[in-house]
This record gives structure tokens, C-alpha cells and sequence, in this order.
């Protein structure tokens, strides 16, 4: 009795940012004691003999928790641990693969899943820059003058990507360009994706892969939240929200996202702004509800605007639209309603719809571009399983309007696309499973179209997954929405043809591993082979005259293809890696002539890593990637500038204090090696001297003449762009939540 009263205890509760973890595994290393929080996130240990431990708390899908404690005779002590989510939790439910929620581990098609954690890692303005730390994804910048971009996946182009906001297409068309700005990353859950066509569950525009951004249930968010930032540049970022109860039954999360940055910079030394300046302000609305035996049902808005502009450094608006002073500036306002409504029936079935309405107004020098978009989507699923089969049964139908006054457009395309679709997951042995589906698109403009898939997955063991995947795609283009080269610049638009519908044939296979070791150290392998073949592809022509661009349907075969691995460490000791990589090879062949895409990378990697001085509640994050060379858009033989990128890095490094109850404090250094394009080349912008072509020479065919003034027979371009001109730069913000 005596050596069990000078016996110690230690008791507490196991957190995920506030919110109560439960199964937490807590043990004593090297002794037998230990045990596991309930479903309050609470624990105790009791009958501790006095002495030095180390206490380890792991979980699943959270970097392991490791601290020492001593413990005096008949000593209570109460710890609170907060775990950190991994960067890529193997765990989460994911619903983009198959249009229903499912174990990551157990989705048949290879889904890539990123939480709040990595987005904090190198905090941005913006889901666009957000992802420039992703293996296999690059944001791409457009324009030198007005900065807008998409993002490419395995070295596609931007159009090939479906952006999705809670499983809704509402990012499309002009929204590709613009609309990847603007929400608040503080109201993201988490960001999905996929890589390779998912044409046959979510129509056009899903052929390279696509990226569902799904926003936080308005039923278990903060009460409020607020993230504000600034960089040396003169960047201003904030993203505040809250939750608040209306009633019994709903929830509503409000966030708001401002970015301003009005501070022109030129240290290239061209007289054109290095970065576009922007006045942007998002207002997000997401109600929830709650209904009997859990059915779903929310609804979404989003406001937004923004206007932007870049261009000679002494441009003001006054210059707007004229041929003295050159600037690109663009006003865009748009406007989103999104929801999802689980019918009252025993069936599972879910309705979901969308409509966005985007007006751009935009001036590309003496160019006018006003563009107007609107879509509506709505979409039943049938969630069926019988016995073995896994069963999806959908119907959607689309609706499009685009009108712009551009020479192309001639009256707005005005256009409604019905679709059906079924897919079949049956699991016809303990650890095998073939997933077929099949969709049926009908376009007026281009009749019947058909886009199966397939996919395999070989559950080896509970840390080993294979899987195949083998589908088609298929696109519709709107060049003026979709590529910024066609508008900006002085270089002539020339469509040879009536463009067809891009359609492609993709095989992928997934190799998933995961390591457990005894010491809470965890390991993650996910590697992937893809391969890709588009026909109908349809690709900017920027040599065969230098002062145009011929968009035609390619008389031959594109070909994505290529090797990517990640890899995930988390120690126990609070040290975290996350590195990726990929070797790719676009590539398209006419007439028995093969060449590198241009703006596509051939190698490109990333990484994060992750340390937690728990003792002093800091913690440090170095992120980077890499890039390897990409053929550039030259404007002609005589042009001085390199053919080939660098290969080239941006690299960041953040700390991150914690000391405080409900408050963060980071700041750091982006862009450590101050790496901007221009190194190495002679400029970036072609006669940024002269950006309405006045003191150019045109031979009688309007090809330039090399002059004593133009000695390299140039005209305007901007659109020799691979990579950020903005060089180094400090950073520091708070971030404040209360649960």
C-alpha cells in the first residue's frame, strides 16, 4: 500500500486546433503503461512510479506528439497536447474520385488530399499561389503585365483543369483566368486532387485533372476567426469570419478575404510594374442545416471583386484604353450561389446545383476585352449498394452563356449540354475491386459524346494499395477565356478552322505504401506513372509567324507522360518532410515532327520540412520547389533571349509561435535566393521601349524589320513568362480563433 500511494498520475485531454480528438494513442516509451482519450479527447494515466518519462501521443493522419515529464511521488500533473495534422492525411474522407465520401485509403482512383496545415506552411493571399508548393501542379504566370494565370497539372495546360468549390463546377471559362483568387484559404477544410481525366463524372473541361476546394461545415467551424498579413512589398492580406447560430437547426459561416497591394515595383528596370497591383474583396456565405437522420443540406455564396491592373510605371486610369501610356487593367465582378440537398427518402439521393454569373471589363492597351459569362449546373446522384456492387447512378444538366466583342464571337454562345451517368464499383474478391463507368454528354454544337473509365485497385494490405486508372476526355475551347496570349500584345489572332472538341486517352498507375514503426514514426510512398494522348489538340502556334497566333486542331498526337513520387516523414521527435518530384515529357507531333511544349517544365519537385521546438512553442517551416528547363515562346530568329529556362528554385523559410491561448504569430522569408527571370537574360518584355509598335518596320508581308532602332526585328510581347518577378521579401501575420 505504501509503494502504491507514492505512486504519480498524469491526466489531460488530445486536440486537433481545439476540437476534441478521440482513439489518440498515449504511452509511457519503453514501459507498458499507457492508454487512449475517449471521445471527449480525454485522458489518465494512473500508477506511474516516480521518474523521468517520455510521453508519446500519435494518431492517425497527425504528426506524432513526443515531450519529456518528470514525475515526483504522489504527483498529479495535467497536460494538454495539441496534435498537428499531416500535411497529407492518409485517412481523410475524400469525395472527388467517385462523387461520394469514401476512406482515401479505400477511393479506387488515386486522390491527393491537403489540409489547413500545408496551406500554412508558406501562408499566401490566394489558392492560385497556395498550390506552388504541390508535386506535379505549378501555377503559371500568363502575362508579365497583368500577372493572371491558371494551373497546370503534369504539365497541362490550365484549361485542362477543372477547379471545383464543394464538388460544384463553378471555377470555369473566364472564372480559370480570374477566379482562383478570392477565397479566403481560412474557410478551406481541405483541397482534393486528381490528376488525369475525370471527364466521365464531371463533363468538358475535367481532361488533365481538376481540383476541388471544399470549404469548412459551417456546424463544427470556429466561432471566429481572423489571419492578417503583410510582405515588405507592401502586400496586405485578411481573411476573418465567424460562425454564428441562427436557431436550433442552422449555422451560418460568414468569412470575408482582402488582399491590397498598391505599390509599384520596378527592379527589373523595364519601366513596367514587376507585379501586377490589385484591390480584391471576397464575401463568402455557407449556411448549414440540420434536418433529421443527419440528411444534408447547405448553401453557398460568394462575392467577388477585383480590379487589377500593370503596365509603364507612370500609367494612371486617366490612360486607360488609350495608345500613349501602355496598361493592362482589368475590372471583374462575379457572383456565386452553390448548395446540395439530400432528398427526404430512404434512397440515397443527393441534388446539387450551381450558378455563377462573371462580368469582365478589360483593356489590354488600346485593346478592348468585355466578357460576360454565366452558368448554371444542377445534378441528381443516386447512392445505391447491392451486394457486392458499389452502384452511382447521375444526371445533370449545364447551362452556358458567353458573350465577348471580341472578332470571334459573332452572336453569344448560348447553349444547354444534358448528361447521364453510371458507374459500378464492384469488389469481386477480399482485397480486389474494378470500378467501370460510363457518361453521356449530348453537345448541339458537337452531337453525342461518350467518355468511359475504368479502374482497378489491389488492396495488397492495409499499408499497400495499387491501383489503376484508365479513362477519356474531352474538352470544348473558348480560346478568348482561356488563353491570355490572344488578347494581349500585338500579335494577330489567326484560327485556321472550325476547332473541334479536344478529346484524350489517359492511363495512370498508383502505388500507395505506408510504414508504421513502433517509435511513432510514420512513412508515406506515393508513386505514380501516367500517360496521356490527346487528339484534336489544339495548341497556340507562336512561330511560324511572329506577329501571330494560329490556333488550329493538331494534325497529330499530344503526349503527356511521365514519373511522380511523394514522399512523407513524420518522427516523433516533431521533425516533419514532405518531398515530391516529377519527370515529364509534353510533347506534340505533326507531320512526323516532334517538339517540347512550350511553357512545360521537364522536372519539377517540391518539398516542405517541418520542425517543432515544443518546449518554446515555435515552429519552423522550409518550403521550396524546383523547376526544370521549358522551351519559351521566342518571337524570332534574331530574338536575344534564351530558348530554354533555368532550371530554377523559389525557396521559403517561416516561424510560427504558439505560446499564446488562441493566438499564431509567423513571419518569415519568401523567395531566400531573390531568384526573378530576368537573370541571364538581356529583358524579359520584347520592346517594352515601345509598347504600341510606333517605331516599328513592317516588311510588305507584316513581318518586323531589324532597324538601327529594333535591331532584333521585334515587336510587343509579354508573354515570355515561366516564372514570378517578384524577389525576396519579409512577411509577418497573426492569426486569432476562438472555438
Amino acid at each position: 500500500m505504501l509503494g502504491f500511494s507514492q505512486t504519480a498520475s498524469i491526466s489531460g485531454t488530445v486536440s486537433d486546433s481545439g476540437e476534441p480528438l478521440p482513439l489518440a494513442n498515449i504511452i509511457l516509451k519503453g514501459t507498458k503503461m499507457g492508454t487512449a482519450t475517449d471521445i471527449d479527447g480525454l485522458y489518465e494515466i494512473t500508477a506511474i512510479p516516480p521518474g523521468d518519462y517520455i510521453l508519446l501521443v500519435t494518431s492517425l493522419g497527425y504528426l506524432p506528439y513526443e515531450t519529456t515529464i518528470s514525475l515526483g511521488q504522489n504527483e498529479s500533473k495535467t497536460i494538454n497536447i495539441r496534435l498537428e495534422a499531416s500535411a497529407q492525411n492518409l485517412e481523410e474522407t475524400v469525395v472527388t474520385g467517385t462523387l461520394k465520401p469514401v476512406s482515401r485509403l479505400e477511393s479506387p482512383v488515386p486522390v491527393e488530399v491537403y489540409s489547413p496545415t500545408f496551406l500554412k506552411k508558406n501562408p499566401t493571399a490566394s489558392v492560385f499561389d497556395a498550390l506552388q508548393n504541390v508535386n506535379g501542379v505549378r501555377p503559371q504566370i500568363n502575362c508579365n503585365v497583368c500577372n493572371t494565370g491558371d494551373i497546370h497539372i503534369n504539365g497541362l495546360e490550365g484549361p485542362y483543369t477543372l477547379v471545383l468549390i464543394d464538388g460544384m463546377p463553378i471555377v470555369s471559362g473566364l472564372g480559370t483566368v480570374y477566379g482562383l483568387t478570392g477565397i479566403p484559404n481560412s474557410l478551406i477544410e481541405q483541397i482534393e486532387i486528381v490528376k488525369g481525366p475525370a471527364s466521365s463524372l464531371y463533363g468538358s473541361e475535367a481532361v488533365g485533372g481538376l481540383i476541388n476546394i471544399i470549404t469548412k461545415n459551417a456546424l463544427s467551424a470556429p466561432e471566429f476567426f481572423a489571419d492578417a498579413f503583410a510582405t515588405g512589398w507592401g502586400e496586405y492580406n485578411l481573411d476573418i469570419g465567424s460562425r454564428i447560430g441562427i436557431g436550433k437547426k442552422t449555422d451560418l459561416l460568414l468569412g470575408v478575404n482582402y488582399f491590397n497591394y498598391d505599390n509599384p515595383i520596378d527592379n527589373n528596370n523595364d519601366n513596367f510594374t514587376d507585379v501586377t497591383l490589385q484591390d480584391r474583396i471576397s464575401i463568402f456565405q455557407k449556411w448549414n442545416f440540420k434536418r433529421a437522420n443527419n440528411r444534408l443540406f447547405s448553401l453557398a455564396g460568394r462575392f467577388f471583386y477585383e480590379d487589377r491592373w500593370g503596365g509603364e510605371m507612370q500609367w494612371t486610369p486617366e490612360f486607360r484604353g488609350g495608345d500613349e501610356i501602355y496598361g493592362e487593367s482589368i475590372y471583374t465582378r462575379r457572383w456565386e450561389v452553390l448548395g446540395k440537398y439530400q432528398l427526404p427518402v430512404e434512397e440515397k439521393f443527393l441534388l446539387s446545383f450551381s450558378y455563377n454569373d462573371h462580368n469582365q471589363n478589360s483593356v489590354y492597351g488600346d485593346t478592348e476585352y468585355l466578357a460576360d459569362q454565366r452558368i448554371g449546373f444542377v445534378q441528381l446522384t443516386w447512392d445505391k449498394t447491392a451486394g457486392n456492387h458499389d452502384l452511382l447512378f447521375g444526371s445533370a444538366v449545364r447551362y452556358n452563356y458567353y458573350d465577348d466583342n471580341t472578332p470571334a464571337t459573332i452572336k453569344a454562345d448560348n447553349i444547354w449540354i444534358p448528361s447521364l451517368f453510371a458507374q459500378d464499383e464492384y469488389s469481386f474478391a477480399p482485397k480486389h475491386s474494378f470500378l467501370a463507368g460510363l457518361r453521356y454528354d449530348y453537345d448541339r454544337r458537337h452531337g453525342n459524346i461518350f467518355t468511359p473509365r475504368a479502374a482497378y485497385k489491389w488492396k495488397i494490405s492495409d499499408n499497400d494499395i495499387f491501383r489503376v486508372n484508365a479513362g477519356t476526355g474531352f474538352r470544348v475551347v473558348n480560346l478568348f477565356t482561356e488563353d491570355h496570349a490572344a488578347l494581349t500584345g500585338s500579335r494577330e489572332v489567326i484560327i485556321t478552322e472550325e476547332l473541334k472538341p479536344e478529346r484524350s486517352v489517359n492511363l495512370n498507375l498508383n502505388y500507395l505504401k505506408k510504414i508504421y514503426s513502433n517509435n511513432g514514426t510514420f512513412v508515406g510512398i506515393d508513386a505514380s506513372a501516367f500517360y496521356t494522348r490527346f487528339s484534336n489538340v489544339i495548341l497556340p502556334d507562336y512561330e511560324t509567324n511572329p506577329n501571330q497566333i494560329i490556333y488550329d486542331n493538331l494534325d497529330g498526337k499530344s503526349v503527356s507522360q511521365g514519373i511522380s513520387a511523394n514522399l512523407d516523414i513524420a518522427l516523433p521527435s516533431g521533425l516533419k518532410l514532405m518531398a515530391g518530384a516529377t519527370w515529364q515529357d509534353v510533347s506534340s507531333t505533326e507531320n512526323g515532327i516532334s517538339q517540347q511544349q512550350i511553357l512545360t517544365e521537364s522536372i519539377t519537385a517540391t518539398w516542405g520540412i517541418t520542425y517543432s521546438f515544443r518546449q518554446l512553442n515555435l515552429t519552423v517551416d522550409y518550403t521550396g520547389n524546383l523547376y526544370g528547363p521549358m522551351r519559351l515562346p521566342l518571337l524570332g530568329e534574331l530574338d536575344p533571349r534564351n530558348e530554354y529556362s533555368p532550371t530554377w528554385s523559389i525557396q521559403n523559410i517561416q516561424f510560427t509561435y504558439k505560446g499564446l491561448s488562441n493566438f499564431e504569430f509567423y513571419g518569415g522569408i519568401k523567395n531566400l535566393l531573390d531568384w526573378t527571370p530576368n537573370r541571364g537574360n538581356p529583358f524579359i518584355i520584347a520592346r517594352a521601349n515601345d509598347p504600341f509598335d510606333k517605331e516599328v518596320t513592317f516588311d510588305g508581308n507584316g513581318n518586323a524589320v531589324a532597324t538601327p532602332n529594333n535591331p532584333y526585328a521585334l515587336t510587343f510581347d509579354p508573354s515570355y513568362v515561366y516564372g514570378p518577378n517578384q524577389g525576396i521579401r519579409g512577411f509577418f501575420g497573426l492569426r486569432y480563433t476562438v472555438y
